[in-house]
């Protein structure tokens, strides 16, 4: 296959056009060794500060564990109402204080894997990771191949874990900012009911204090909840090695962005850089719209299909971020691997829109297949495979 590439003109998708030409990227600070945002919405990178190192990930590795989880929940495989039980092993291995933080399950119980998730992402409990991997796979070791595997697929390239809960594991478990974003990303885009419903709770009950008894209720750890406009998800993660780390999103106004903070010093510095942090991200750049759902910005050519090429429409109504006040002049074109073999669904993600700015950073946004093409038939085929020797 060629990277084919189809040049748009500016006024073809309706881009501004105004001085200055130039707009400068707004500027952060951040006494945080790792950052990183993107602007889901767009595609665009906002800020990057180490962003491919590799680190360990602490609890943030969570996502992973409960990424998996929603997968096999969405493909039928898993149930929220399915129980498993919590082996006498794993439960002295995972209570008490030197066993991290905890949902504070009991050797024997059976639990839901509703109430498991919430004991991941909202307690961030080292036991529900355990209780849910041996559940689903049989050993935490199996349910880590299926970590890895899911990694792989969302193309995790400088990440790989080593247990279900982020617990160290001497470098064995790493990842990257970069790629933490990424799963974050595929977490809400994904499966965006079961993303809603688990990690914007503020609040989880399970487990009972001993001697009294009485119930047990933690708060969620996540510092934009409550103090972020649109905050609802996902992971901090904290050990001795890793420092304190914080992977969040918030949605403003239709603008959903992530950020990844990590290497921080204490609990109170990841609160107060989480809320500055995504705070600028909202403030310093803003949304233009560029095209509207279902428009056509261009046709793609098509291989062996009963069509020669396909309409590209947007998905959903595109846009770009630019500077807060800046309406730079832009550029974009229209980038597939091509020719397109059919056959081809409508509404599949078949090109991508590249806008650039001078100053600022390129941003991809998605476009899809306008209708279905179906394979040629044997003429057809035959046609195109003739006229290919003369071409």
């Amino acid at each position: 296959m060629t990277k084919l590439m189809s040049y748009l003109a500016v006024p073809a998708i309706a881009l501004s056009v105004a001085y200055p030409s130039v707009a400068a990227a707004p500027q952060f600070q951040t006494v945080a060794p790792v950052a990183f945002m993107k602007d889901l919405s767009s595609g665009a990178v906002l800020f990057a500060k180490d962003a491919d190192r590799r680190m360990p990930p602490a609890s943030m590795a969570k996502m992973m564990t409960a990424y998996v989880i929603f997968d096999m929940i969405k493909r039928g495989d898993l149930k929220l109402d399915q129980e498993f039980e919590v082996r006498p092993e794993t439960w002295r291995k995972w209570h008490g204080p030197s066993a991290g933080s905890t949902m504070f399950l009991s050797p024997g119980e059976k639990v839901s894997v509703e109430n498991l998730l919430y004991g991941v992402v909202v307690l961030s409990g080292n036991d529900a990771c355990v209780v849910l991997a041996e559940g689903v796979s049989g050993t935490e070791e199996a349910f880590v191949q299926r970590m890895n595997e899911a990694a792989q697929k969302l193309g995790l390239s400088n990440s790989h874990f080593g247990n279900s809960n982020g617990w160290p594991d001497n470098g064995v478990t790493y990842v990257t900012a970069r790629d933490l974003a990424k799963l974050a990303g595929a977490t809400i885009e994904e499966h965006p009911k079961l993303y809603k419903q688990f990690y914007s709770r503020r609040e989880f009950t399970w487990g009972k204090t001993l001697g009294s008894g009485n119930a047990i209720t933690q708060a969620n750890r996540d510092p934009l909840l409550g103090r972020v406009a649109g905050a609802d998800g996902l992971k901090t993660g904290h050990t001795e090695e890793a420092g304190y780390g914080f992977t969040g999103s918030a949605e403003q106004n239709g603008r959903r962005l992530v950020m990844v903070l990590a290497g921080l010093n204490t609990f109170n510095q990841r609160a107060s850089e989480s809320v500055r942090f995504m705070d600028w991200g909202f403030r310093a750049w803003q949304a233009k719209p560029i095209v509207k759902q279902g428009r056509k910005v261009a046709d793609a050519a098509v291989q062996l299909g009963d069509s020669s090429t396909v309409g590209l429409v947007a998905p959903r109504d595109l846009k770009v971020a630019l500077p807060a006040g800046a309406v730079p002049a832009m550029n974009a074109k229209v980038v597939y691997q091509g020719p397109i073999k059919a056959p081809i669904k409508a509404g599949t993600h078949v090109a991508d829109l590249v806008v650039t700015s001078p100053g600022l950073p390129e941003q991809v946004l998605p476009l899809v297949a306008e209708t279905d093409v179906e394979e040629a038939g044997f003429f057809g085929r035959a046609w195109a495979g003739l006229t290919g020797l003369f071409s």
